[in-house]
């Protein structure tokens, strides 16, 4: 961290307007999640942060302050072999640093167990499959931009 001040010390400036905030103040207006609104940060803590990590913090911290809301800092940490409690550390001071409160954290890993069974459920129900290829090979058959994908082999066989 450096002696600069943080952005929360930065004179006042009007209320940003977007077409977020437009679909929370509809969706509390009409009484969808019972106006409750919730969102979330969710970093692998692999490296420190960028810019773009401070412009999503600020959207998602700043809409669940501005709506009454709270936001949930949810590390993402399904990869042990780059993750380091040094990053979890500086993520939260980042997030204070911009003038948020981070709270409790969260960790993906937490819930292994329940996404496991969620997975399953998916493949059982037909809404996802085991692709048993390298990450090159599905990349290719990814496609892209003006290129269609190419279907798996994998797609239509048995669960069994």
């Amino acid at each position: 961290m450096s002696d600069t001040p943080s952005p929360a010390n930065a004179p006042d400036t009007p209320a940003a307007a977007n077409f977020v905030r437009d679909l929370v103040r509809a969706d509390n207006q009409q009484g969808t999640f019972g106006g409750r609104v919730q969102t979330r940060f969710p970093p692998e803590p692999n490296g420190y942060l960028h810019i773009g990590h401070a412009k999503a913090i600020c959207v998602d911290f700043g809409i669940a302050e501005e709506f009454g809301g709270v936001c949930k800092l949810r590390f993402d940490d399904t990869n042990p072999v780059t993750e380091e409690t040094e990053y979890v550390d500086a993520i939260a001071d980042d997030v204070r640093w911009l003038g948020f409160e981070p709270g409790e954290p969260l960790y993906a890993s937490d819930y292994f167990e329940q996404l496991y069974l969620w997975a399953e459920h998916l493949i059982i129900t037909g809404f996802a499959y085991v692709d048993d290829q390298d990450s090159d090979t599905i990349s290719v058959q990814r496609g892209g931009y003006g290129k269609p994908g190419i279907e798996s082999p994998h797609r239509n066989r048995s669960v069994d």
